[in-house]
């Protein structure tokens, strides 16, 4: 099967309005991994950047359900310190390149405005062609030594989420 986004977009739709939870959310991450194996959609939805432009664009967002198919591009090295997805989830899928993932645990849960102090609990590489699902709550962290494309799907438009204060201890 070809990939399109719409293709895509109404797996996940599918999946999330068929089960709950994590099954749900494993549902839609093979909905990704379909897209990912395919060439050209890669080709077609994660363009190279132009000099300037965010490396994050909202590909879709659903009208219905709310979630966002996002392509991520970058040319050279980036890394985010640990968060989370505040009060949604995200599905990261590799499409090029190699991301190098931390899941942390909280270690001392922040008051008073004060940051969650964070741990790490483990390392390890997302392939071209892998998708990790990070639920409400999961906090993770991104490394990247050089060009990378991923496609990421949003619960919700993160744009429009509060993420929670989260340092590495």
């Amino acid at each position: 099967m070809s990939y399109t986004l719409n293709v895509l977009a109404a797996g996940i739709r599918t999946a999330l309005e068929a089960s709950t939870g994590r099954a749900a959310l494993e549902a839609a991450r093979a909905c990704l991994l379909g897209a990912l194996s395919d060439p050209a959609f890669i080709e077609a939805n994660l363009k190279d950047l132009t000099p300037g432009t965010p490396p994050r664009e909202v590909l879709y967002e659903d009208p219905k359900l709310g979630f966002c198919i996002c392509g991520h591009v970058y040319d050279g090295p980036a890394a985010t310190g640990p968060q989370d997805h505040g009060a949604s989830w995200a599905i990261y899928g590799q499409a090029t390149g190699t991301t190098e993932m931390t899941d942390w645990r909280i270690t001392t849960s922040g008051a008073e405005g004060e940051p969650s102090l964070v741990a790490p609990v483990r390392t390890y590489l997302l392939k071209p062609g892998e998708a990790h699902v990070y639920d409400v709550g999961d906090i993770h962290s991104p490394k990247r030594e050089g060009a990378t494309k991923l496609v990421r799907i949003e619960g919700q438009n993160l744009d429009r989420i509060k993420r929670s204060n989260i340092k590495a201890a």
